[in-house]
């Protein structure tokens, strides 16, 4: 069973490698600290950039970090799609990129509120059990839909059927979704920032103290806040 201890209080910063699980890099802050250890959204493996890690009596504080805005960078792939969205699948469909100009027709749907499948690779669970298990044992299921909001997805660069986007998407869209939707897979993927917090930032050996924290956080995530949980990490 893992470490209970409230202490050290704080949240961590911290820019996550490929390869390493989410969950690998919580277990290794726990192994450091002993104390109570959570997150504040998952990335997959293949996937690089900003964890938010709480610790200790921190934990109290995860639904107001859970539900904010994110902003990645991905280079999509057009000239494949895969069975994860990503580079770890098997290659299902391979197709001539699409030039600039209907590059940018496929772009402007996906801008707004959009609502697309969750990945079949994903953690959701369907019938009880977890999405991508079920993928991998080859069960085809219908996916549900899920709407999210894309607030700004910009394409930064286009070259060799591969196209560079930033997007600062709402809590909860997959950007393999939306490379899905392109008619491509992720080639890679960085979260660049969740909510006020910016991977620039990153520091595993530094915690950002709870009040310190709380107090970047919009109007909006701090009113998710359990009653009195901040007061009473004040008093220790």
């Amino acid at each position: 069973m893992p470490p209970r201890a409230l202490s050290p209080v704080g949240v961590a910063l911290v820019d996550k490698p490929a390869g390493p699980s989410s969950f690998a890099l919580v277990a290794a802050l726990r192994r450091r600290t002993r104390a109570r250890t959570g997150h504040a959204g998952t990335l997959d493996p293949f996937a690089t950039g900003l964890l938010v890690l709480l610790s200790g009596a921190a934990t109290r504080l995860a639904p107001c970090f859970v539900g904010l805005d994110k902003r990645y960078v991905t280079d999509v792939d057009l000239s494949a799609t895969t069975s994860t969205g990503d580079p770890e699948g098997e290659v299902v469909a391979e197709r001539e990129p699409p030039d600039a100009a209907a590059l940018d027709e496929r772009l402007a749907p996906l801008r707004g509120e959009v609502e697309l499948p969750i990945p079949a690779a994903s953690a959701v669970k369907i019938g009880g059990e977890r999405a991508y298990r079920l993928a991998r044992r080859g069960v085809e299921v219908a996916m549900p839909m899920r709407r999210s909001q894309v607030h700004v997805l910009d394409l930064v660069a286009y070259a060799d059927g591969v196209a560079r986007l930033d997007l600062h998407v709402s809590s909860g869209t997959y950007v393999r979704a939306i490379a899905e939707a392109l008619g491509g897979h992720c080639r890679t993927l960085r979260r660049l920032e969740i909510g006020p917090f910016s991977v620039d930032d990153a520091d595993p050996e530094r915690m950002l103290s709870p009040v310190e924290a709380f107090g970047r956080l919009p109007a909006t995530a701090q009113a998710r806040a359990p009653k009195d949980a901040l007061s009473r990490m004040e008093r220790g």
